[in-house]
Formats: structure tokens, C-alpha cells, sequence
């Protein structure tokens, strides 16, 4: 299983991809230490430590904790420092709430454009390729679940998602999914243990009616998909806070 690759921060080079620039290195892996507990909401997070944990010099750690504030996953207050976010569940509710009307959007659309890549005779390579990826995808999250590896599964379910939306053929729909989906990954980890297992089973349904171009019912399907999430999500971390 290949895992998830950032995407590329700079041109590629003569002789292949360059390494992602420091800022963005150690904002993916801070990003990612938070998403998967090991930086739990609450902890308290310096300059200096992160520079030594990562390896890195403090000056992108800076940056990167500058961007991670504006995307919700740091805190940071005057004299205080910065600390690792915690989600309100009222925000959660309103993350699912934009995500749900998106995501059937996105699989609205990826089954309108199946439909229209089969009726003109044989699909594109381009389209082609993007569902060999989802294929992989699905495969994948089959094997980590029967391995019983659900600490696997975020990273999978974000890139199913994103599949889903590439497949779409819809730059601004991608786009604005891809903006939120450090968040969706975040909220998905938290829960994969209740929830991973039939949330994950759901992604063959919805990818069916996207094969067979019925665009209502992969609508219907990616939206009760998100919709029981969130109500799951709520319905526990709700009665958590009160």
C-alpha cells in the first residue's frame, strides 16, 4: 500500500521531484502527529521542541505553526505559547454540515461524468486512471480492516474522498474539499474505532452508483454516508462534553 504523498511544493527537477521545503515538510508531519494523537489537543507545543523533535531548524517550525493556527489545528495566545486545538463539537457539526452538501456534490457530478465517459464509447485515459486509483484505494482499506490495522484507515478514507472529487472532473469542488480535509481526516481518526469498519464498507456502495452513472442515488448515498458520520460523531462526543 502505497502511503498518501503530499503534493509537490515545488516544479520537479531534471532529475525527479524535488524534497518538499522544510516549512512544509514539518507543518505535514506536525499536521499529521496531531490528526493521529501524538500530539493530543491540549499539549503545549514549542519552537524549540519541534525543532529538535523533527530535526529542523526553528524558523520553519515557526512558519509551519503559523499556517497550522490559521487552518484550526494550533492554538496560540500571547506570553502563553501555542497549544494543540481541540474540536468543539459546534464545530465538528458545522464541518459535517459544509462536507455533507460538497461531498454529494462530488459524487453527483463523478457519476453524471461516468455516465457521459461510457456513453461517448470508451472512457478517457485521463478518467481511467483516477478510477484504477480509487480501485487500489478501496482495496486497500478491504486488507488494513481485515488486518485489523484501523489506525490505517484515516489516511485511506481522505484519499478515497478526494478520489471521489478528482473523478468528479471539478476543479473548485477539489479544491474546496481539499482545504477542509486535514480536519475530516482529524474528526475520522477520532472515531475510526466505532465507526471505521461500516464507514468504510459504505465507499463500495457509493463508487457503484457512481459506475452505473446514477447520479441521484450516488448523491443520496454520499450524503446518508457523511450524514450518519456526523450524527455518530455527535451523538458521542456530545455526551463526552456535557
Amino acid at each position: 500500500m502505497q502511503p498518501l504523498q503530499p503534493e509537490p511544493s515545488s516544479p520537479e527537477s531534471p532529475d525527479g521531484p524535488r524534497e518538499p521545503a522544510p516549512k512544509q515538510r514539518v507543518q505535514d508531519e506536525i499536521r499529521r502527529d496531531i490528526i493521529f494523537g501524538t500530539l493530543p489537543p491540549g499539549t503545549r507545543v514549542t519552537e524549540a521542541a519541534l525543532a529538535a523533535k523533527y530535526g529542523i531548524s526553528r524558523v520553519p517550525v515557526r512558519e509551519a505553526l503559523r499556517t497550522l493556527e490559521a487552518e484550526g489545528f494550533v492554538e496560540s495566545k500571547p506570553y502563553a505559547g501555542s497549544t494543540v486545538s481541540k474540536i468543539p463539537v459546534d464545530d465538528a457539526d458545522d464541518l459535517f454540515f459544509v462536507r455533507e452538501a460538497l461531498e454529494a456534490a462530488t459524487a453527483r457530478r463523478a457519476a453524471k461524468r461516468a455516465a457521459a465517459q461510457f456513453a461517448a464509447g470508451a472512457p478517457s485515459a485521463e478518467w481511467w486512471k483516477a478510477r484504477r486509483v480509487l480501485a487500489a484505494v478501496l482495496d486497500d482499506g478491504d486488507r488494513v480492516i481485515a488486518q485489523d490495522r484501523l489506525d490505517l484507515l484515516p489516511e485511506l478514507n481522505i484519499r478515497f474522498h478526494l478520489g471521489v472529487a478528482d473523478l468528479s472532473g471539478s476543479a473548485s469542488l477539489t479544491a474546496l474539499l481539499r482545504q477542509i480535509s486535514g480536519k475530516i481526516e482529524w474528526l475520522y481518526a477520532t472515531d475510526v474505532n466505532t465507526r471505521g469498519k461500516q464507514s468504510w464498507r459504505e465507499h463500495r456502495s457509493i463508487m457503484a452508483a457512481i459506475d452505473a452513472g446514477n447520479a441521484a442515488e450516488a448523491e443520496a448515498l454520499m450524503a446518508s454516508h457523511v450524514h450518519q458520520s456526523r450524527e455518530g460523531y455527535l451523538d458521542r462526543f456530545s455526551a463526552a462534553t456535557e
